[in-house]
């Protein structure tokens, strides 16, 4: 059987105005907790995601990727050659995406406190140009807004994942997937996105540190401090 990937679709680094986390730091994080894939998501720019594919251990992919801004709220993009501009429409910035043969999701969607693409009912029509949805944010703040987006994700059938949206080295890995398959490439990750198994971790999690995801892998029945995401 193909060994499973444990994958953080979501993270940035200081790289991001709002982010002290160094791309050495996050990456080496990265890989002691267990994660095989990690996508470096910094805000309407791509140094940061570059620098930590070029610092990541062997047994560590780095996605690059960006967090845009777009007229209508925020779409990551992931597996980008170079940074798409901020300020563009929604649909604008999905094409710049697809024309580096990029994927495209929704992060935090309906979350109240930041630039989330779905809080006008309106732009629901955008769910038919994108590849996934955050279904679990580990920075929202209360269960609605995740609440919400899982079940925009399964209204509008797309797959769902759990991102740990890591500003500081201490939360990467605090919410992950797992999937079946090599998400190392676009064609890979959008194959693998309908297996995901969506796993967070308690508050506790980030007050007595980070249990290692290899670890994790034999404690994923029955482990109390590790939640499937429904």
């Amino acid at each position: 059987m193909t060994e499973p990937a444990f994958v953080d679709l979501h993270c940035h680094t200081r790289a991001s105005f709002d982010s002290l986390a160094s791309p050495a730091g996050v990456v080496r994080s990265a890989a002691a907790r267990g994660l095989t894939h990690l996508a470096i998501t910094d805000h309407d720019r791509i140094e940061g995601a570059l620098r930590a594919r070029d610092l990541a251990p062997a047994r560590l992919t780095v996605i690059i990727g960006e967090e845009v801004k777009t007229a209508q709220g925020d779409l990551i993009c992931l597996f980008l050659e170079r940074a798409i501009r901020p300020g563009m429409s929604a649909v604008e910035t999905v094409a710049a995406a697809r024309e580096q043969g990029g994927l495209v999701g929704i992060p935090h969607p309906f979350d109240r406190f930041r630039n989330s693409l779905l809080r006008e009912a309106g732009l629901a029509s955008l769910a038919g140009l994108v590849d996934w949805v955050e279904t679990y944010n580990a920075r929202v703040l209360g269960p609605s807004g995740n609440e919400r987006a899982t079940a925009f994700a399964r209204e509008h059938g797309l797959p769902g994942v759990a991102v740990s949206d890591a500003h500081s080295v201490i939360e990467v890995a605090v919410a992950y997937s797992v999937l079946s398959g090599d998400p190392s490439t676009p064609a890979g990750l959008l194959a693998a996105l309908p297996t995901a198994r969506l796993v967070r971790h308690r508050a506790s999690y980030l007050v007595r540190g980070v249990t290692p995801l290899a670890k994790v892998i034999q404690r994923l029945r029955g482990n109390r401090r590790i939640e499937p995401v429904r």
